[in-house]
């Protein structure tokens, strides 16, 4: 039973994630305004929360309860996830600075660099790509022989 209610709030955390990285997409551009980094700065919060949320309950599943560890410790595909998530939290780390950073600036409107943009759109990609590596791994694919 411990091992559903696990899952479950990992799917959760990781609706979150999703839904802070979409919603970060749509927002940023170029030149945002004192109230989109603002409310940028309110979702960055929220991101680094659900990424949180997500690595304590996925080191859960993966330590704890459900599936013996040995199945995903030895699986090739779940090194690569677990990577790309540090990246991903790499890259969150980088763009939440910034946005909690700016959001107390006086000025109407903000100049947002290139970098921060290109780690908002990276994050996304590494979304999709981490989801294709845990239907993978969910079919048993990279464990070794």
């Amino acid at each position: 039973m411990i091992d559903i209610a696990v899952r479950y709030l990992h799917y959760l955390a990781v609706f979150t994630l999703a839904g802070t990285i979409l919603i970060q997409n749509m927002a940023i551009k170029r030149t945002i305004t004192r109230e989109d980094i603002q409310n940028l700065a309110k979702i960055s919060t929220v991101h680094v929360i659900g990424l949180l949320l997500v690595f304590v309950f996925g080191l859960t599943l993966w330590l704890w309860v459900g599936k013996p560890s040995d199945l995903y410790t030895l699986n090739l595909v779940f090194h690569a996830k677990l990577g790309l998530f540090a990246l991903l939290a790499l890259l969150s780390i980088i763009s939440g600075i910034f946005f909690l950073k700016n959001q107390s600036l006086e000025s109407n409107s903000i100049d947002v660099p290139g970098l921060i943009i290109l780690c908002v759109r990276l994050k996304l990609a590494l979304l999709a790509v981490i989801s294709v590596l845990a239907s993978l791994m969910a079919r048993g694919i990279g464990l070794s022989a």
